[in-house]
């Protein structure tokens, strides 16, 4: 594939990924449609993990193609997203192998911190003058590498999985606390 190719697909895939992660969080932050999600993940957490660890994983090898293989350097705002990114990869998959749903807490933190700054990062771009310094050496965080579609940079890709790592780990999590309370899901030995 030609870069061109790659870029818009990476632009696509996170486009519908931070549109899938801001409904999932819409829905979240309401009672009502929170219980309906939660009934509908459970039991189905590990499969919520297994798409955390694709998305932090596509994400992660994005952002090397970027920088490895296009030639992008990383002004010090992709790099502190970077630095939230990789560990998302081997913790859900960690977290998948060893069936274990108490990482969601963790996952979910490091997404929340990743979409600050990426947002923040967005932020300067559009609008320069809001920089505050944080990129005083090096590549200027202000500077677009890309604007796919006229808009998609690489931060604005960052903040989709981003978006989306944090409604599947809190996804998660619902659904772990729900277990963890006693409250048993039936399974289809049971009967029930």
């Amino acid at each position: 594939m030609n870069f061109v190719a790659v870029t818009q697909s990476l632009a696509l895939l996170a486009l519908m990924s931070g549109g899938v992660g801001v409904a999932l969080l819409i829905a979240l932050a309401f009672p009502g449609s929170r219980d309906r999600l939660r009934h509908g993940v459970e039991g189905a957490e590990f499969l919520l993990l297994g798409v955390a660890f694709g998305v932090a994983l596509i994400s992660t090898l994005g952002s090397l193609y970027y920088s490895e293989v296009a030639g992008f350097v990383p002004c010090s705002l992709c790099w502190y997203q970077r630095i939230l990114m990789y560990p998302l990869v081997p913790l859900a998959g960690l977290a998948l192998i060893r069936r274990e749903t108490q990482i969601a807490p963790y996952g979910a933190l490091l997404a929340a911190a990743g979409l600050a700054i990426a947002l923040y990062h967005i932020t300067i771009q559009f609008r320069p003058a809001l920089d505050v310094g944080v990129c005083g050496m090096g590549v200027p965080c202000t500077a677009r590498y890309l604007a796919v579609f006229g808009f998609v940079s690489i931060p604005v890709m960052a903040s989709g999985g981003f978006f989306l790592l944090l409604a599947l780990f809190l996804l998660v999590s619902l659904g772990s606390q729900r277990a963890a309370a006693g409250v048993s899901v039936p399974s289809a030995e049971s009967g029930c």
